[in-house]
């Protein structure tokens, strides 16, 4: 597969790392003494933003009928 550095394909593979990367930091964040509850709570509303955003991607690589 050739990837160009602003295919959609790469954009998901981006997302993904940056959503894996930050669910990591949330939960290190969580069970760090004492909890950071806004920053936990900002962790989170980011994670759900990138997975929307990972999900409307992914949507629009898929081929809505089949060839």
């Amino acid at each position: 597969m050739d990837l160009n550095l602003h295919s959609p394909e790469w954009q998901l593979i981006e997302l993904k790392i940056k959503h894996a990367d930050l669910n990591a930091l949330a939960d290190m964040t969580a069970h760090a003494l004492p909890i950071d509850e806004l920053l936990l709570r900002r962790l989170k509303k980011r994670l759900l933003q990138l997975r929307d955003q990972i999900s409307r991607l992914e949507s629009s690589l898929v081929p809505s009928e089949p060839a």
